[in-house]
């Protein structure tokens, strides 16, 4: 009977990455088996990453807050204002008796308290010698003067509609026709905020400001 050759025992060793094979090579490691990729499983949206520097994309702005619904009030109308009249007092004075007739006049306000700085005087004929001396030096320097508000000023009727308001004005009418007199002594009264002291001719007066001056 024939002999059957002995087969070759074949023994087990550790399977791995060192594993050598029947030609004394190291095995490669099996390259996966090309097929169709897993598609991922869809879920909810976000928000897309914002670009850096694209206008219009960047972090969410917060919500405006809720306006309340409640009318806003409407501004109460300013009230009209009103000009306080000032009170009229008349010294009775002929022309030529007006002019010193005013000058008492400032000196018993200032007596009674008036700062120096309060007092307009107005004359409807020839103007106060301390307006003429003023006048010789010019009359930028004169209307400083006034400006500042710190003294007595005196003016004569060509000057009263530049006159800026005082607390009392002083008004002597030494002179000047009907037409002066009736345009200085309306403009002396809207200067005036406190009291109007006019030293002239009574009828002459209530003629102009109206009767019972």
């Amino acid at each position: 009977m024939p002999l059957i050759p002995e087969e070759p025992q074949i023994h087990e060793s550790a399977q791995g990455p060192h594993a050598t094979s029947a030609t004394g090579r190291n095995a490669s490691t099996p390259r996966p088996v090309p097929g169709p990729r897993p598609r991922p499983v869809p879920g909810p949206r976000t928000a897309a990453t914002p670009r850096p520097g694209h206008p219009g994309r960047g972090p969410a702005r917060p919500a405006p807050p809720e306006h309340s619904q409640v009318p806003a009030e409407r501004p109460a109308a300013a009230a009209p204002e009103t000009r306080t009249v000032p009170q009229v007092q008349l010294v009775p004075a002929s022309v030529d008796g007006a002019l010193d007739a005013a000058e008492e006049a400032v000196d018993r306000l200032l007596d009674s308290g008036h700062a120096p700085g309060d007092i307009l005087v107005l004359t409807t004929g020839d103007q106060h010698p301390w307006a003429t001396h003023e006048l010789s030096f010019g009359e930028n320097s004169y209307w400083e003067q006034h400006d500042a508000g710190e003294d007595v000023f005196f003016a004569g009727a060509p000057a009263v509609d530049r006159a800026k308001a005082r607390p009392v004005v002083v008004v002597a009418l030494n002179g000047g026709g009907d037409d002066t007199v009736a345009r200085v002594l309306p403009t002396a009264r809207e200067r005036a905020t406190t009291l109007l002291v006019v030293c002239g001719d009574s009828e002459r007066v209530n003629s102009v400001l109206g009767a019972g001056v």
